[in-house]
């Protein structure tokens, strides 16, 4: 007999729990059949989506960092920079200072000067912008040459890397290579 009893009450409370979680398309005003109906514009709310409504636009990297900005810069840097011809062999290490674009007397690096000009001249060469997945590079290979780079420009972390594996890396490398110390690819 009470099963006969309880199983009703239990399907008219599924149904009311169902209908309370279910928003309406058409935002009426909640009532105490429709508790989540949201007000429309003619009821003096103006349009906007409810706080748990998705967007198509996606939220920002935290862990991005502001990617430096292309340009002439103050031309200070304090890097550490290892080249690499290949995998064998050993690494050539250089030491670069530079202030205000001129190279200090610190700097053990083969092509100081034209290194800190190029830091001056462009502030960002050492922190490109991420490359988009959509960016096609071409397939072809420039060589085994690895290089790091790592210090300070402008006030701004320097902590990247090169190599000669793709069109887009072989781009990156010779845009670098005042800095790098190499021409063409040689350490």
């Amino acid at each position: 007999m009470r099963l006969r009893t309880v199983r009703p009450l239990l399907a008219v409370l599924v149904v009311a729990a169902l209908a309370a979680c279910t928003p309406t398309p058409d935002n009426t005003p909640p009532t105490s059949a429709n508790p989540t109906a949201t007000p429309s514009a003619s009821q003096g709310v103006p349009d906007s989506p409810a706080p748990d409504t998705e967007t198509t636009v996606p939220a920002p990297s935290p862990s991005a960092p502001p990617a430096p900005i292309a340009g002439p810069g103050a031309g200070n840097a304090e890097l550490a920079i290892m080249v690499k011809p290949s995998p064998t062999d050993p690494a050539t290490n250089y030491t670069l200072v530079c202030r205000d674009g001129v190279a200090t007397a610190e700097s053990k690096h083969p092509k100081a000067e034209a290194a800190c000009a190029a830091l001056k001249n462009n502030a960002a060469l050492l922190s490109p912008a991420p490359r988009s997945k959509d960016l096609a590079c071409t397939e072809q290979y420039g060589g085994p040459q690895t290089a790091t780079v790592t210090g300070i420009v402008d006030e701004t972390p320097v902590d990247t890397a090169f190599a000669r594996t793709n069109g887009c890396e072989i781009g990156a490398w010779n845009a670098a290579q005042d800095i790098l110390g190499t021409v063409g690819g040689a350490a």
